[in-house]
Order: structure tokens, then C-alpha cells, then sequence
């Protein structure tokens, strides 16, 4: 499959004509779009064939919205989900993303080019998987190749190796990268923080665990588009990586959630290092421009956007021992502590020493 030239499939729920007909005429551009009025419709159309994209109405005649794309995840789990409603209550947004796990949440009446910008994203990691995978497999081939001509053609086999150690290179670097922020995804900040506890056994030293997260960030989503909460994101990281030593290190580990794992940390250096990313991400703002619609002059609007932070320090002095998850734990209390008595600012707690004797 040329991934290049593919075009996405949507299978569109709702139980208003209406409703479809304008889906089905503003992603025809850009998706091979199906519509179904029905929960059972649905099902019976995804029975025949996959899709790529499923876009449901929460409220359907037959059913939940919710439901059908729980059934969607359970059934075709590399399908995208995306729920359509227009009156969200914080339980089914939560019930959503936890329980359903979907991928976005769409409000009534959308925007159309926030909606296409939604599914184009959407679209652009399916098709990013699906080349990643089509890689894997041409170096699966790659290698057969070369045990098969290992003994004749040794020449070819050294410069195709190399090829192989190269692209392998890349997909671990791949693997390791949050590709919106350019930082260390989970998985990667994990592993370095696990190595430096490591380190810390051989020779002890102190160390601080820092977890950020973005204050209220849904509401930028909300007011503004899921485009601009990405230009925020960007941002943050941004000002936190300037924000923090070269010694220390700084990963994406959720959607609004940061990792900073700082070795040869103690109290006072982590009161420095909390104080300082509040500081400097409050001082700062992000300035996003909005495209207007049939306005050409200015073809922009801007909007001053900005942000805080709430943060969870963990520190182990240097004779005191921990673990990764011990670490973890403690900041991710701090965190909840520092959210629950008012945000922009940091809780820092001491891992106490294991009792003498």
C-alpha cells in the first residue's frame, strides 16, 4: 500500500439526517466517508468491512454512543474513535476518555475546520503507523536477504548492514521521542530515571523526581482548538527545557503531564528548580493566531494565551534508598496536593530514612 496516496476511511454515526449529510459532504474531500443512522448499523457496516476513523453521536436511537465505540475498541482496537455530541457532561467526557478511550472529543455545532484539522490529525498517526510498520517490515526482508547471501556477496552484506544499524537507529530514537514535543516520551524518561538510581547505588548522591502538570489546559482545547492546545504543549516544553540543568533530564509522560528527573538534587536545589519552571511558564504566554474565514485582510486574529503550572517534588537524600516507583509515588501526591490547594505551585516532599537499627 502506498501510504502516501491513501485515503482514510470515516464511518459517521448519527441518527440526524441532517447532521450526516453536512459530515458527509465536509469530509468527502479528504476520507472515503460511510454513514450509519444506527448503533446496529453500524455494527453491521463495521461487520463487513474496517474502517479507519469511527465518528459517533453519544445519543443514538438505539443505544450509546459511548457503548458503540467501547464495542469498536474492543472489536477493531487500531480503529480511531472519535465522540460527536452536543451536550457533554464532565461524567461522559471522563467515561470517554478513561472507559472508551477515545481518541477526541468533538462538540456540536463543530467548526469545519476544526473538525477536518482533528481528523487530519488523527488520519496523519494512522497513516505514520501504518508506515512505520510497512519499515519494519521491509527490514524484516532486508535481513533475510542477507543471511541468505551471506557467504557470496560479503561486500553487500557490510554496506546493507550498515543501512539496517542506521534505520534501526531511527526507530529506536522513534520509539523513544514524543513526536509533538520533540522530548523523551514516557517509556524514555522512565528508563533514565531508572538508570540514574541505578547510578545512585554505586555511588550515592541525591536525587528529585518533579512531576508538572498543565493547569486547567483542557480549557484551552475548548476555547480555542486542539491546533492551538498543540502550540501550547510545544511552548511549555519549550520554557521547562530552558528552565532546567543539563544534568537534568525532561519527558512527556501524558497529554498535559512532564517528567523531570533531576540527579544530585537535594531540598534546596529542588526549591530552586520548582520555583523556577513555575515561574518562568507563568511569566511567559504563547500567542496563537486564528485563521479567519472569508476575511482575507488581516487573515489572522491573535490570541494571548496563557498558562500555569502545579508541581510534585519528591527528593531521597543521598544515604536514603528508593526506588523508581517509591519516587514516583511521592511526587505524583505532591502534584495532587499542589492541584488541590489552589495550582501554580509546587508541593515538595522528603522521602524520610528508613528508622535506625
Amino acid at each position: 500500500m502506498n501510504v502516501t496516496r491513501y485515503k482514510c476511511s470515516v464511518l459517521a454515526v448519527d441518527d440526524e439526517p441532517g447532521v450526516l449529510a453536512v459530515l458527509a459532504a465536509q469530509l468527502a474531500t479528504d476520507f472515503d466517508v460511510v454513514v450509519a443512522p444506527t448503533v446496529a448499523h453500524a455494527r453491521a457496516v463495521l461487520a463487513q468491512r474496517t474502517f479507519d476513523i469511527v465518528v459517533s453521536d453519544l445519543r443514538l436511537p438505539d443505544g450509546s454512543g459511548l457503548d458503540l465505540l467501547d464495542w469498536v475498541r474492543r472489536t477493531v482496537p487500531r480503529t480511531a474513535r472519535v465522540l460527536l455530541t452536543g451536550a457533554v457532561r464532565l461524567e461522559d467526557a471522563v467515561d470517554a476518555i478513561n472507559h472508551s478511550q477515545v481518541h477526541r472529543l468533538v462538540l456540536k455545532p463543530w467548526r469545519s475546520e476544526d473538525l477536518l484539522q482533528t481528523l487530519r490529525s488523527i488520519s496523519r498517526g494512522l497513516l505514520l503507523e501504518r508506515s512505520h510498520e510497512q519499515l519494519l517490515d521491509e527490514l524484516r526482508k532486508l535481513n533475510l536477504e542477507l543471511e541468505q547471501r551471506v557467504h557470496t556477496r560479503t561486500l553487500q552484506l557490510e554496506q546493507a548492514l550498515l543501512q539496517l544499524q542506521q534505520k534501526n537507529q531511527l526507530l529506536e530514537k522513534m520509539a523513544a521521542t514524543d513526536p509533538l514535543t520533540g522530548l523523551p516520551n514516557r517509556r524514555a524518561i522512565d528508563r533514565i530515571a531508572r538508570t540514574e538510581l541505578l547510578r545512585r547505588t554505586r555511588v550515592p548522591a541525591p536525587i528529585a523526581l518533579v512531576m508538572i502538570d498543565a493547569d486547567h489546559f483542557g480549557q484551552v482545547n475548548r476555547d480555542y482548538s486542539l491546533t492551538a492546545g498543540d502550540q501550547v504543549l510545544v511552548w511549555l516544553a519549550g520554557v521547562m527545557q530552558g528552565s532546567i540543568r543539563a544534568s537534568d533530564s525532561l519527558g512527556r509522560v501524558g497529554g498535559e503531564e512532564f517528567l523531570v528527573v533531576a540527579p544530585g538534587t537535594d531540598l534546596a536545589g529542588a526549591e530552586v528548580l520548582a520555583e523556577r519552571l513555575r515561574a518562568n511558564v507563568e511569566a511567559g504566554q504563547v500567542v496563537y493566531r486564528e485563521r479567519l474565514s472569508g476575511d482575507p485582510s488581516p487573515p489572522f486574529k491573535e490570541h494571548v494565551i496563557k498558562l500555569t503550572i502545579s508541581i510534585g517534588v519528591a527528593i531521597a537524600d543521598a544515604l536514603t534508598p528508593t526506588s523508581f516507583e517509591q519516587l514516583r509515588e511521592v511526587a505524583a501526591e505532591a502534584e495532587k496536593e499542589a492541584k488541590g490547594t489552589g495550582r501554580n505551585k509546587a508541593v515538595i516532599r522528603v522521602i524520610a530514612p528508613p528508622p535506625a537499627g
